[in-house]
């Protein structure tokens, strides 16, 4: 596939993350964007979330909480879980870009548990060009990230987790305009604790905190001044489920996201300002960076609903939302679950929602998830 769409999204991955320039536009209104490099690491890595208007840092445990919130898993029905997620990309001009993601965990004793997992992002085969628009040649840029976490109780009602990742990137090599472009890496980690207020009825009020992509920047080039910021993010969730009545059970969550990134300086049209005010960004640590970003409003909003029955089908809905000076996204999702034997599987549905560059890219694509119950007698998710 070599459409012209993706010619320019390979332009704009270049020039947005490797050049050592970004040209900003003033207006009346300004939208100044947080951009970072590994956008992927961003996206609803699982079903069942993505119908719930990608929340899960509160909500129930299942094999996929190494994505949300690593310290979920020692409170985890199951002994041990694994789940594949397959998500379609860009499906409205592309066939072949598409996200899969495996995750899994297995609890070593009733206090303590480990997990794993693979985010593995592929864009396609894309037509790059030069910025008068002529062919240079083609490429399958790719990403990926590992994952592996440790957590643990530390009260009956109370837990954390640690989780490592390494991260590569991998848009372009080769040589354009004098610039030699590589695969860029970063390790990074989160750092995440829940609460389980559920009671024997599994009703009850469960919160949790998820600090994630606490790492190094990401460069493209040997150009150690093109380095950029990757997702850090603090994320906290609030969940709460009624058992209405022996079979039933509903749920309602919420989750807050803050991108712990600065944003790009507005130009101002001086030439020595804008220079300088680039040049500090681009030379800020990491761990400074993490506090200069409460200054933008780089803030998502998630709510989702849950109902459960028997442990055997659920009906799932959510909204998510974004600010205007951070682009808009905004947009409804719907879900099912269904349990049979040792299987789960989920499937998500995203309402067509924006226009243009606002148009969310899983707009009108049905996603696919599927749990693996590794312990035999585990209840369903």
């Amino acid at each position: 596939m070599m459409r012209q769409t993706l010619s320019a999204v390979a332009v704009l991955f270049i020039t947005t993350m490797v050049s050592n320039e970004k040209a900003i536009a003033q207006t009346t209104d300004p939208v100044n964007i947080v951009t970072t490099a590994v956008p992927f690491l961003r996206i609803s890595p699982d079903a069942r979330a993505g119908g719930m208007g990608d929340v899960g840092i509160a909500t129930a445990p299942d094999a996929n909480a190494g994505f949300w919130n690593l310290a979920k898993t020692p409170f985890a029905k199951g002994r041990s879980g694994l789940g594949v997620t397959y998500t379609p990309w860009l499906k409205d001009i592309a066939q072949d870009v598409y996200m899969a993601t495996v995750s899994g965990y297995h609890q070593l004793d009733d206090e303590q548990a480990i997990s794993g997992g693979i985010r593995y992002f592929n864009l396609g085969q894309i037509q790059f060009v030069d910025f008068a628009g002529n062919p240079l040649n083609t490429s399958r840029p790719r990403e990926f990230a590992l994952d592996f976490g440790y957590s643990r109780k530390l009260a009956d009602n109370l837990s954390i987790g640690v989780a490592l990742r390494y991260i590569n990137s991998n848009l372009a090599n080769g040589s354009f305009n004098g610039v030699t472009y590589k695969a860029g890496n970063s390790i990074a980690a989160d750092l995440s604790l829940y609460h389980n207020g559920l009671d024997d009825n599994g009703q009850g009020l469960t919160y949790g905190i998820n600090i994630s992509n606490l790492g190094t920047k990401i460069g493209y080039t040997n150009d150690a001044k093109s380095k950029d910021f990757i997702p850090a993010n603090f994320g906290a969730g609030i969940a709460y489920t009624w058992a209405v009545d022996e079979t039933s059970k509903f749920s309602l969550a919420l989750d807050v996201n803050k991108l712990l990134v600065p944003a790009t300086p507005v130009a101002t049209g001086d030439y020595s300002t804008d220079s300088a005010n680039i040049a500090d960004y681009r030379t800020a640590s990491i761990f400074n960076s993490w506090f200069k970003s409460f200054s933008n409003k780089a803030i998502t909003f998630s709510g989702g609903a849950e109902y459960t029955y028997n442990d055997q089908f659920s009906l799932r809905a959510g909204y998510f939302y974004e600010g205007k000076n951070q682009g808009g996204r905004r947009y409804f999702t719907a879900g099912v679950g269904l349990k049979y034997n040792v299987f789960g599987f989920n499937f998500s549905y995203l309402a067509p929602s924006g226009n243009g560059v606002t148009r969310n890219p899983l707009s009108n694509t049905l996603r696919f998830g599927i749990l693996f119950d590794l312990d035999a007698d585990a209840s369903a998710y």
